[in-house]
């Protein structure tokens, strides 16, 4: 039996520190060999704080989040984000949200979610993602 869920619910955070090693590692398995990921020097030459984190990356976090939302029984079926800002290797990502609308006749739920990098692990952080997910639940 599935869970009762109306709009405004809160969507529980999904949380990655996206340090150097994890953004090799990434990189290596998706084939993104852009130098700005993972050579200190050469993001900074391209007018980048340091190695930033790749997209994909941000939208494994979207669908991590919607994936722990959805349940074991449930399915993710679309995830779709827009990067805001950069965020860099040893930020702490944060990826939450909120149900922004419930399909009483398929059932699908559509999930507003953001993502903030928090540099020093504090705060607020600033907005590096926005997008929406839709799953179901069973």
């Amino acid at each position: 039996m599935s869970r009762h869920v109306e709009p405004g619910a809160p969507v529980p955070p999904v949380e990655l520190v996206a340090d150097e090693i994890r953004l090799l590692r990434f990189g290596a398995v998706t084939r993104n060999t852009h130098r700005i990921h993972y050579d200190t020097a050469f993001a900074r030459s391209e007018g980048l704080d340091g190695p930033v984190v790749m997209a994909q990356l941000h939208g494994c976090l979207f669908y991590r989040a919607a994936a722990a939302f959805a349940g074991e029984a449930g399915e993710v079926l679309s995830v779709g984000w827009q990067n805001r800002a950069p965020a860099y290797a040893g930020d702490r990502l944060v990826v939450s949200g909120v149900v922004e609308a419930v399909d009483p006749e398929t059932g699908e739920i559509t999930l507003a979610l953001e993502e903030h990098s928090r540099p020093d692990g504090e705060g607020p952080g600033s907005l590096c993602c926005r997008g929406r997910a839709v799953v179901v639940l069973s």
